[in-house]
């Protein structure tokens, strides 16, 4: 069947749009029906399981509530959790922590979709989709002088497809330590759309760890955030365990003098193919960015790295880095990894790169010929390559076994 096809009918699948965010459904649904799904023709998707892609768009979307039951591990008592159960109406009845409000509607429609579209992604096809399925919006706000921690987890469900959409605003001189959590089930999907606006002098520490289940689970995830001046914004995900999943991260420094690092994980196995495709856009002089992007990927999996960087002219005294480091288990595995500049102010410091390699052999003997097996050595080494991601996760995220998770079923 045409991805044409399957997209309208996807798209007929749908409640009549209502609510806050009809406006906002009907620009997603207007936007792809004229321009439908993507294809090879699209540089940003050329490399792209379509198959994959297009089963996506199979399963039907949860419209009626269910009972389904959720077991997480045990929340820690110096973090506040919030569940977005897609099967209980989420966005409307959660308990908020002191220093964290909802957005009024007046404050809802001022920020709305202005920083995705402040990116200016050619035929944003991660968004639409999202804009298209959304009915509910958590847009919180975080006061000024908080310094806490909070969590939000997304969980899938089985034979279903759920869309959720969230806002934050972070006001002046805000703390936040954000640990967001994406689950998959078996034969579900997920699209998701984050916006963050980081007003002046905030600092938002921002994990982000997403793993699915091999048996045709799909993700789409776009991440867009905006930084005020003089705010530091870090950025540390992993993706593990998704048949198929995107992940859009994309960051604009807004008026310069502001802080950037990322961190990225990507691991596949199996037939599974996982791509990031981050942007990242100075406009104004003295940003910083340290970004760094690794991706593991054995047997018959497939990793996709793009990552671009803009810089105009305002943005002069700019300092980015770039590196996009993976490691090959498999002769049929396959990584492919874009580092891009786009460099137009004289005054920078800019520099990128990307290696592909395998497990160092004289690393791997050196362990063997201390006594430890093949399995446990290999084990060792990767902990030590995950280890400048992972590290970065506070001690709270290590409840989600997301470790172990990494680390079996990869074989050389």
């Amino acid at each position: 069947m045409k991805s044409s096809t399957i997209c309208k009918e996807w798209l007929d699948s749908l409640p009549t749009p209502e609510g806050y965010l009809k406006n906002e459904q009907s620009i997603g649904r207007e936007f792809l029906l004229e321009k439908g799904m993507p294809s090879k023709k699209d540089e940003a998707w050329r490399l792209s399981n379509f198959k994959k892609l297009n089963s996506f768009l199979s399963l039907p979307t949860l419209i009626d509530s269910e009972d389904v039951q959720f077991i997480f591990p045990e929340k820690d008592e110096n973090r506040e959790r919030i569940i977005i159960n897609p099967n209980k109406n989420p966005i409307l009845d959660i308990n908020l922590p002191n220093g964290i409000e909802k957005l009024n509607n007046r404050e809802i429609e001022d920020n709305i979709g202005t920083i995705v579209k402040s990116t200016n992604i050619k035929n944003d096809i991660s968004v639409c989709l999202n804009q298209a399925s959304s009915s509910e919006l958590l847009a919180l706000k975080i006061k000024r002088n908080f310094n806490q921690s909070l969590e939000i987890v997304i969980p899938s469900i089985e034979g279903k497809s759920i869309s959720t959409r969230i806002f934050l605003l972070l006001e002046e001189g805000a703390k936040l330590d954000l640990l967001q959590i994406f689950t998959g089930n078996k034969n579900s999907a997920q699209n998701h759309l984050t916006e963050i606006k980081l007003e002046s002098k905030v600092e938002l520490i921002h994990g982000l760890i997403s793993f699915g289940e091999e048996k045709e689970s799909s993700s789409i995830c776009t991440l867009a955030v905006e930084q005020s001046e003089k705010s530091k914004y870090s950025l540390h995900s992993i993706h593990h365990g998704w048949d198929y999943a995107r992940f859009e991260p994309r960051i604009i420094q807004s008026e310069g003098e502001a802080s950037t690092i990322i961190k990225g994980l990507q691991v596949t196995k199996s037939k599974e193919q996982i791509a990031t495709h981050s942007l990242i856009r100075f406009e104004g002089p003295n940003g910083k960015l340290d970004q760094l992007q690794k991706a593991v990927a054995s047997e018959y999996s497939h990793c996709i790295f793009n990552g671009s960087i803009e810089v105009p002219q305002k943005a002069q005294k700019t300092e980015a880095a770039q590196l996009s480091r993976n490691l090959l288990l498999s002769k049929r595995a396959r990584i492919d990894t874009k580092p891009e500049l786009e460099i137009v102010a004289d005054d920078v410091r800019c520099t990128h790169g990307a290696t592909v390699s395998q497990l160092q052999d004289e690393e791997l003997f050196y362990l063997l010929s201390r006594g430890i097996d093949n399995k446990h050595a290999n084990s060792l080494l990767l902990k030590g390559y995950y280890d400048e991601v992972i590290s970065h996760f506070p001690k709270s995220a290590g409840k989600w076994n997301f470790i172990e998770k990494l680390i079996q079923d990869i074989k050389k």
